[in-house]
Parts: C-alpha cells; sequence; structure tokens
C-alpha cells in the first residue's frame, strides 16, 4: 500500500529536495544548511521573558510565558538534529509555543554536539540540567514536583534515556514527551525504516551518519544509547509519544510506547497520518505542526495539573 503524504510535508519535501546528503559536506556545513530552514519553523510567539544562561555549567535558554506563577511547573526540552545540527534556534518557536499552552516555563538545553563531543557528552549535559532543575538549584521558582522532559528526534532519545536514569530519584519527573523518538541505534530494520528509507527528508543514509557521529565507538545496544533496549521498562514518568507516519522513526517510537505501556506506565501515543520528519519543528508551512504542540502544551498542563492535585494538603 502507498502511503500518502500530507500536501504541507509534500511542500516541505519539495522545498528540501536539493539538500545534499550529509556525510558529503562536513558538520559546519550541516549546520549552515540547517540554519537555513529557520523559516520554516514559524512566528516566535512573544513571552513575558525569555533568557540565555547556564545551569550547571550547560547552556541554556529559559521561556517565561505571560501566565507563569511563582513556583511555577517546567519542562526540559532537548532539540533534535542527530546530535550533530541542531541547537537553541532550531527548537525556539516549538518550545515558546509549548510554554505558553503548558502555562510552565520551558528550558530548553543546548547541549553538547558530535562529533566533536560524543556519546555520553550531550546525555551528561541533559542529565546535569535536569537534576540541577529537580534539587532546585536553578534559582527559577520552579516548582520541583511538577518538572517534565521533552525532546524531538535525538532530543526524544536523551528525553527517554533520562527518564530512565532519574525514574528512582526524588523528586520524580512527572512527564515525558518524546516526538518522533530515536530509540534503537542498533539497527534500521522495522518496516517503517524500509519504507521510508529515501525521498522522505530524513534517509536511512543520514540516520547513519547521525548514529556514527554520535555513537561513535560506543556499543549501540548500550540502553543508554538506545533506551529501546532497556530491560526493565517499569516505574517510568507518564509518557506522551508523537510519530509521523512518513518517518523512519516511525515504528521504533511507536513499539517503544507499546513496550512502556506493557510495563505498566500510562502511555499517549499519536501518530500524525501523512507527516514526514520532523514535521512538529515546521510549523511555518506544515499546519499539524501547530496541532502537536497544542497537544503537547495540553498534556504537559494536563500532567502538572495532576501532580499538583497530588501534592496538595489535604
Amino acid at each position: 500500500m502507498v502511503v500518502a503524504v500530507h500536501p504541507d510535508a509534500r511542500k516541505f519535501l519539495d522545498i528540501t529536495a536539493a539538500t545534499p546528503p550529509l556525510d558529503t559536506q562536513t558538520a559546519e556545513q550541516n549546520r549552515a544548511g540547517t540554519a537555513r530552514s529557520l523559516p520554516l519553523t514559524g512566528d516566535r510567539r512573544e513571552l513575558a521573558e525569555v533568557q540565555d544562561r547556564l545551569i550547571a555549567g550547560v547552556p541554556v535558554r529559559i521561556y517565561v510565558p505571560f501566565d507563569a506563577p511563582s513556583q511555577a511547573p517546567t519542562f526540559i526540552f532537548f532539540h533534535g538534529g542527530g546530535w550533530t545540527v541542531g541547537d537553541l534556534e532550531l527548537a525556539d518557536s516549538t518550545v515558546r509555543d509549548i510554554a505558553a499552552d503548558a502555562g510552565a516555563i520551558g528550558i530548553s538545553v543546548d547541549y553538547r554536539l558530535a562529533p566533536e563531543n560524543p556519546f555520553p557528552a550531550a546525555l551528561e549535559d541533559a542529565l546535569a540540567v535536569t537534576r540541577s532543575v529537580l534539587l532546585g538549584e536553578t534559582g527559577l521558582g520552579i516548582d520541583s514536583h511538577r518538572v517534565a522532559v521533552a525532546g524531538d528526534s535525538a532530543g526524544g532519545n536523551l528525553a527517554a534515556v533520562v527518564a530512565q536514569q532519574l525514574r528512582g530519584d526524588q523528586p520524580r519527573l512527572v512527564h515525558q514527551v518524546l516526538i518522533y523518538p530515536v530509540t534503537d541505534l542498533s539497527s534500521l530494520e522495522t518496516p517503517s525504516h524500509r519504507e521510508f528509507a529515501d525521498g522522505h527528508f530524513l534517509t536511512n543514509r543520514n540516520l547513519r551518519y547521525f548514529y556514527s557521529n554520535y555513537a561513535g565507538k560506543a556499543d549501540r545496544t548500550d540502553h543508554r544509547l538506545s533506551p529501546a533496549l532497556q530491560p526493565d521498562l517499569a516505574d517510568l514518568p507518564p509518557a506522551t509519544v508523537i510519530t509521523g507516519e512518513c518517518d523512519p522513526l516511525r515504528d521504533e517510537g511507536e513499539l517503544y510506547a507499546q513496550a512502556m505501556s506493557e510495563a505498566g506506565n500510562r502511555v499517549t501515543a499519536v501518530r500524525f497520518m501523512g507527516e514526514v520528519h520532523p514535521f512538529v519543528s515546521m510549523g511555518g508551512i506544515i499546519e499539524d505542526a501547530n496541532v502537536a504542540r497544542r497537544l503537547v502544551g495540553a498534556q504537559l498542563r494536563s500532567a502538572f495539573g495532576s501532580a499538583n492535585h497530588s501534592i496538595a494538603p489535604a
């Protein structure tokens, strides 16, 4: 059966069709190419405050929406880009929208990039920021009992691994949002990898480039690289998993959602029909991006509301 690409996604594919394979260019050239796509990410919603600073020595951008209260709920966002080409600017419009819709402070993490800084550098930065937020070390008036993690693609991988690594810690993360996450670097053998190996923006060739940059010589079956290979998925934060129908990462994201659910975790999984990787970032050209951002905001708002209720005095 031939899968129909959404008309908005087709426009995106047409615009990006001439992009050369990433392994034919330097990382710097690929980053410059990614920067040229910024106009496609959508308008930047005005918020009460946006500031760049350090948390645990890691550069971050902090987004405070108009309705952020004292002791505010917070989500920590890890951008996509194959651990190689993404940055705070690429994620800016997405995090602004989610922060406003969630009524929460957003913290976007400018983690170290590969291949200059291979695994586990990005994960170390993600964990350092998240731990600092949970321990109340930021001075931002954050409610440490209402903290979530989120990310797209490579950032979804980091969010999933952080949720696994911190599940026994207190305070607990209250939610994880995984947007077409990479969950298994050891294989490209799912049906969606085979069906969308080429011609749908994120090719298997480019995935191999990203995985080589990030994993380096590490064992790709290590669950800190491939969270789907973690044998114990019990007691994880509730999850929202978003996938695109025409994305090679579709199946591994949905299989991870299913595995988390079967392990007893609360999981909401939503597939956007006809959409390609990285549609959630492309709010300026793909309307489903804005739908997905509102969905994530609503899911986080609900999670923060439930957490607030659970810790309220009797």
